[in-house]
């Protein structure tokens, strides 16, 4: 149950370390209770098309915005619908997917839909609402909304990507690729283009339509079927990108809109890495700083030589890989990404220093639990979501890639000097989709927002996955915005940060008064 924000693009589509487990994994590891939303609705729902609204759907759309969604009991108290939208817009006329959405009733007198996206790309939106409703949404945003979630296409439920078995995804993170020789990348790309292949088979055609600018056309169907003249929403991370994205398609539309955890759509796929590579080295060195002031923390002397002690521990696991209490391999990609992931929230830094204190007398048992929860795998061994297989196909489709051997060399370099902890493992995104069967169909370019309702961005300074200067590129693109900053820790702020940020937010979904602009917290 993990909510993936942005990319650190894996360096094999079985193996790499990618951001893990933003928003939902931070509960998680922060050992939140998830409960769900209090009062819902009962029985069976059709909501009817409301016939203003369909008469502003592009041409083409009429069909798909005037449908009847049918809004059934499910998952133990909520409300759940398929919502039909075109497999490729350029031919609504042809074939057809279902988004899946699922709802948590307003607690109180209802104003409209709150629409929320968790992140990713790859992330359930469904999963988020169901498990966080009832705990990470204040009373007067409950009362005001409904809470709608949904799988964006390619994602868990709705026209998921597929590529392989439990016990094969299992099999290629075991896997280790020594990408700085020719003959580790070459293996490398071999196994990737056949993992591409099977994703191209068993995916099918949706497999070339699963961009974000395609997500964000089925966002304002999503919007016309809930009855609302604008679009209220909540991303989170990717879902950042979704929403600037839809922003600057439908600008009109735009209704209350936040958008926390901010990525810079300007940026090329090499930048985002880069940045990304900086702010986990920052991450590290406040995690490792704020460890050594706590009893028990097995990180001595200073900062720089408790880094140097983390990364001695990575590259020992590096030279040898070892074997968890389960009797599985925990080679460095996996000790990484379990490494990462509980960067994303301060609350979870004491369950990193359990793992590396035991790390370091040899047991990476916990460390692979932390991989795992990135990953998605539940301790029974099966995995709970596609959110790998997603965020790489979303990636690849969204983003132009260096995919060179030159170039994926000179890269690797630069996030070296970035990172000198992680840089190495953040490298070699470009074999993920040099041979897959799907072109990238956008160039990174600034978002153009020409809409009258103000949207609200928010940024965190230590955040390690979208670091708190793409929030600030992110609100002058978009013009008619307002900054809120964070100063905390981890990533996103909004329900994990404190009462300045939450009143803040609240303020502006439940009575349209948007913070003043550069407001910190």
């Amino acid at each position: 149950m993990t909510a993936r924000p942005l990319p650190v693009r894996p360096r094999s589509l079985g193996t790499g370390v990618r951001a893990a487990g933003a928003l939902v994994l931070a509960m998680v590891l922060a050992s939140c209770t998830l409960l769900g939303s209090g009062k819902q609705e009962q029985g069976t729902a059709t909501a009817k098309a409301d016939p203003s609204i369909v008469a502003t759907a592009p041409e083409g759309l009429d069909s798909f915005y005037s449908q009847e969604v049918v809004w059934e009991p499910c998952e133990n108290g909520f409300q759940c619908a398929k919502v039909t939208v075109p497999l490729d817009y350029s031919k609504p006329d042809g074939g057809t997917i279902q988004i899946a959405a699922l709802k948590a009733a307003s607690t109180g007198k209802k104003t409209g839909t709150l629409l929320v996206n968790p992140g990713g790309p790859g992330a359930s939106g469904y999963d988020f609402v169901k498990d966080a409703a009832g705990t990470h949404f204040s009373k007067p945003v409950r009362d005001t909304y409904d809470l709608v979630g949904f799988d964006p296409r390619g994602v868990k439920r709705s026209s998921p990507v597929t590529c392989m078995t439990d016990a094969e995804r299992d099999a290629a993170r075991a896997k280790v690729y020594a990408l700085d020789t020719d003959a580790g990348l070459a293996a490398a790309l071999a196994d990737n283009k056949a993992i591409a292949a099977q994703c191209a088979e068993q995916t099918g055609p949706a497999l070339g339509l699963i961009d974000t600018v395609s997500s964000a056309k089925d966002l304002d169907i999503l919007r016309a079927v809930v009855n609302d003249d604008k679009l209220n929403y909540l991303g989170y991370s990717y879902g950042t990108f979704l929403g600037s994205t839809y922003a600057s398609l439908f600008p009109d539309n735009v209704g209350r809109m936040v958008l926390d955890g901010a990525l810079d759509p300007s940026i090329s796929n090499e930048e985002l890495t880069s940045g990304q590579a900086r702010a986990f080295e920052k991450a590290i060195r406040t995690y490792v700083a704020d460890c050594q002031q706590e009893d028990g923390c097995p990180l001595s002397g200073s900062v720089d030589d408790g880094v140097q002690q983390i990364r001695d521990l990575i590259g020992a696991v590096q030279q040898t890989p070892r074997t968890a209490k389960d009797g599985r391999l925990v080679n460095a990609n996996m000790f990484v990404s379990g490494l990462i992931t509980p960067l994303y929230n301060d609350a979870s830094w004491p369950a990193l220093t359990q793992a590396l204190d035991a790390a370091m007398t040899g047991d990476v048992s916990l460390m692979l639990r932390l991989a795992d929860l990135g990953a998605d795998r539940t301790s029974n061994g099966t995995y709970s979501s596609n959110s790998t297989f997603a965020f790489n196909a979303i990636n690849c489709l969204d983003y132009p890639m260096v995919s060179d051997t030159a170039g994926m060399r000179a890269e690797q370099k630069r996030l070296m000097a970035d990172s000198p902890t992680l840089g190495y493992f953040f490298a070699y995104g470009g074999t993920n989709c040099v041979d897959w069967p799907y072109q990238s169909v956008r160039t990174p370019a600034p978002v153009e927002y020409s809409g009258e309702s103000p949207i609200v961005v928010i940024g965190t300074t230590g955040d390690p996955a979208t670091p708190v200067e793409w929030a600030a590129s992110l609100r002058k693109q978009l013009g008619n915005a307002s900054l809120l900053t964070w100063k905390g820790e981890g990533h996103t702020a909004y329900g994990r940060s404190n009462s300045c940020i939450g009143d803040a937010v609240d303020s502006y979904l439940v009575d349209g008064k948007a913070p003043a602009d550069n407001t910190v917290c």
